[in-house]
């Protein structure tokens, strides 16, 4: 019955790993910009639950369509990952900036 159960969701585990990275990748945004740490665990937390009850009420449905999930997931989180790089860069060249300056 649970290893049924587990293989509805084999097709999805590439999402998770993407998912979990994304969540490290906002996290490291979050911080970049000086956001409220408890602020943004909580966030985190919600954002958390509400993809684990998207996931569980529509696998029936995704399960057809999990290639191109995983692959709009990879997509979306590469994109947010040179983002952060980028910001975190901006704000390291400013802080130098302003540290040869002071």
């Amino acid at each position: 019955m649970v290893i049924k159960l587990l293989e509805a969701y084999l097709p999805f585990i590439g999402l998770i790993i993407f998912g979990n990275i994304e969540n490290l990748i906002l996290a490291s945004q979050g911080v970049v910009q000086g956001v409220n740490p408890k602020i943004l665990g909580g966030l985190s937390i919600i954002a958390v639950i509400i993809w684990l009850v998207i996931g569980t009420v529509a696998t029936e449905v995704a399960i057809q369509y999990s290639n191109y999930i995983t692959f709009i997931g990879g997509l979306a989180i590469f994109i947010l990952g040179v983002q952060a790089i980028h910001e975190a860069i901006k704000n390291i060249k400013t802080k130098k900036g302003s540290e040869n300056n002071g």
